[in-house]
């Protein structure tokens, strides 16, 4: 897996082909999945579970990364700014909703978990990305 994905590690040709770049974070995944830091991609493109503090992790965060750039080509600005890891799960769970034991199966026996984080419903990703995305991208994307 990547695990450091975003719009500076694509590059692009000129016949539109995308190749990856900064393979600096990758690792192998084996099985079972192992343990790895959460020190890892570019904040505006780190997967929740690892800012939650999940140490096993899979190919879902590079998956996740990929989503935020889609949006970010979509809307021409990222959709996520965090500027710490606390603002950057708010900014999610504002836009996709916090996570619950009924939406994310073990979420709450993350590290970083907090029952007391504030409780927002699933409300305005279209809006978040400027109407840029047909209702078919926006279920993708999801």
């Amino acid at each position: 897996m990547h695990r450091d994905l975003k719009p500076q590690n694509l590059l692009v040709s000129a016949e539109g082909i995308i190749k990856l770049a900064d393979f600096g974070l990758a690792r192998a995944v084996g099985v079972p999945v192992r343990a790895y830091t959460h020190e890892i991609v570019t904040l505006w493109y780190r997967a929740p579970e690892i800012l939650l503090g999940a140490s096993r992790y899979s190919f879902g965060v590079d998956i996740w990364s990929v989503g935020c750039i889609f949006a970010e080509m979509a809307a021409r600005t990222p959709l996520f700014k965090g500027d710490s890891e606390i603002t950057q799960l708010f900014s999610i769970f504002s836009i996709m909703s916090t996570p619950t034991e009924e939406t994310w199966h073990g979420v709450s026996q993350l590290a970083n978990y907090q029952e007391a984080f504030p409780q927002w419903k699933e409300c305005c990703l279209d809006k978040a990305l400027h109407g840029s995305m047909g209702s078919e991208d926006l279920k993708i994307l999801k």
